[in-house]
């Protein structure tokens, strides 16, 4: 495996946890999951006016507390498979804030980036807006009290995560598309993609997981 550091994105709801864990057990690498809670969250789904900010703060520190600690502690020296990328947090940020708000994070944003280092490879896992929805329906039903976000804002969500990525060209990014395939159970469509990971170069490459 000649990447050591591997970041997994995509929307709310697409797997990325899932296939961090199958990953890190398969490679026999350290997962790094984000931290999940954050005191803010019911406010900015009922629309509290300030509640975005207070959101995206709260998380953009935490995220970069568990990157600096990593960085810290030398843990980048072995695999490190992570279920997010530092960079994601401005996607959020730039569908959630307003212009005044958007001036107070960026400025800390630049400030806190500068410790990140950046992974050696970004898997992007794309899926349907439909398909999204009805995986965060079967969430909901197993734990009722876990917030979810409603379709409108999933949707645009989905599409600010296909801008974003559709521009990035920071690392060497492998576009997963999700639909067709279960990586979250399937020993097949794992073994595939682990096939394409360890081909990948440079660039972007664009990538059907076998069904």
């Amino acid at each position: 495996m000649s990447f050591q550091h591997i970041a997994i994105e995509g929307p709310i709801g697409v797997g990325k946890s899932l296939l961090a864990d199958r990953l890190a057990t398969r490679l026999d690498a350290t997962v790094v999951l984000e931290e999940p809670d954050n005191p803010f969250l019911a406010d900015f789904y009922a629309g509290r006016p300030g509640a975005g900010l207070q959101a995206q703060l709260f998380y953009l520190l935490n995220r970069h507390r568990q990157q600096v600690a990593l960085r810290q502690t030398d843990l980048f020296a072995q695999t490190t498979i992570a279920d997010y990328l530092f960079d994601k947090d401005k996607i959020f940020a730039y569908l959630n804030l307003d212009d005044n708000e958007l001036f107070i994070y960026q400025r800390l944003y630049d400030l806190l980036a500068r410790d990140i280092p950046s992974p050696d490879l970004v898997i992007y896992l794309q899926a349907p807006t439909d398909l999204l929805t009805r995986r965060l329906k079967e969430r909901a039903a197993e734990a009722p009290d876990t917030l979810q976000p409603d379709a409108a804002y999933l949707r645009e969500l989905n599409e600010a995560y296909q801008h974003f990525f559709f521009h990035y060209s920071a690392t060497p990014l492998l576009v997963v598309e999700t639909a067709s395939a279960d990586l979250g159970t399937s020993d097949a469509a794992l073994d595939d993609l682990l096939r394409q990971i360890r081909t990948m170069n440079k660039g972007t490459r664009y990538y059907v997981p076998r069904t």
